[in-house]
């Protein structure tokens, strides 16, 4: 199994590797199915831009450290919900996006290695939740890390999963981070550090930020976030493969954000995640087939004889490019 732009689909060599679902998690089309030229057209329509496809140079790639597409799908409908609730100006309903931070805690927990399914995998409808339950992935992933405990990781969780709620409210999205803090504030259910999340995301050390241009006094929860929002944007918003999205991390190392949690999130992503087609400094093509010791030298199968090598044992061979 590998993602591939739909635009490289090829209906003779390449069949669906995990369904395709419709922005009411309902199944469009079924695994092991292959893609008629119209319905692919209509995919594009939906705003689709990424499958899940099985071929021969990706056989026995599992993509474990993919969340099941299900699970995934019920967490980004809690997020809808709460959007849909705060733009109605109806309370939000707490114990369901308290569940759905478990659920992603528990995901994070049970694997070494999270990464996170692709916005562009769904209809456009759903892409600004996909990307908040995304965000929460990713920063879980730094608060592991940094050694947080259950109820930091579910405060972190809550807070990332709704850091864009304002965006529901406010007319001007430039206010979205009071509008969304104002909101989340006022529930008690629901912790200040949480609310907070959202009020300060989009701040940065240098004063760079907004709403406040808050300088050297950003909440450690606000800059995990901020991370994660920056690079989950680079891979959606601009198709940036993930090591070009990790580069642009790196170079706010100790500028807009703090050092430490920069190397946690750099030592938490991998750069070359299952399925990705690269090719490798001794001359040949390969594939990632899994993560296991390094997070950014991954196991690759040679595509011309389908040997493994772990590049965390050799040192000397390197990825010059992805394919």
């Amino acid at each position: 199994m590998r993602l591939i732009q739909i635009s490289e689909y090829d209906e003779r060599t390449m069949q669906l590797a995990k369904p395709v679902y419709d922005s009411h998690r309902r199944v469009l089309l079924g695994a092991n199915h292959r893609i008629h030229p119209k319905i692919l057209d209509r995919l594009i329509d939906m705003g689709i831009r990424i499958l899940f496809i099985e071929d021969a140079e990706s056989r026995g790639i599992t993509m474990e450290e993919m969340m099941d597409m299900p699970t995934w799908l019920d967490v980004v409908q809690v997020v809808r919900e709460c959007f849909d609730a705060a733009s109605a100006k109806k309370p939000l309903a707490v114990k369901p996006v308290l569940a759905a931070a478990g659920k992603l805690i528990a995901e994070m927990k049970q694997r070494p290695v999270l990464v996170p399914i692709p916005t562009t995998t769904v209809p456009a409808e759903l892409k600004a939740y996909a990307h908040a339950v995304n965000v929460a992935l990713l920063s879980l992933q730094i608060g592991k890390h940094l050694g947080y405990n259950e109820l930091q990781l579910r405060d972190l969780a809550v807070g990332c999963l709704l850091h864009d709620i304002g965006k529901a409210i406010a007319a001007d999205r430039a206010k979205h981070p009071e509008a969304g803090f104002e909101l989340l504030r006022g529930i008690r259910e629901l912790s200040l550090l949480s609310a907070h999340v959202a009020f300060q995301h989009h701040e940065t050390l240098d004063g760079e930020g907004f709403p406040r241009g808050l300088k050297g006094d950003v909440l450690e929860f606000a800059q995990i976030c901020g991370l994660a929002n920056l690079y989950e944007n680079a891979v959606s918003e601009r198709s940036l493969p993930p090591h070009e999205a990790l580069e642009i991390v790196m170079t706010k190392n100790e500028t807009a954000y703090a050092g430490k949690l920069v190397q946690a999130f750099v030592t938490g992503v991998p750069s070359y995640p299952p399925g990705t087609k690269v090719k490798l400094s001794n001359g040949f093509d390969a594939i990632v087939v899994r993560i296991e010791a390094h997070m950014h030298r991954p196991v690759v199968r040679l595509v011309s004889n389908e040997t493994e090598l772990p590049l965390a044992d050799h040192p000397s061979v390197t990825v010059l490019q992805v394919c």
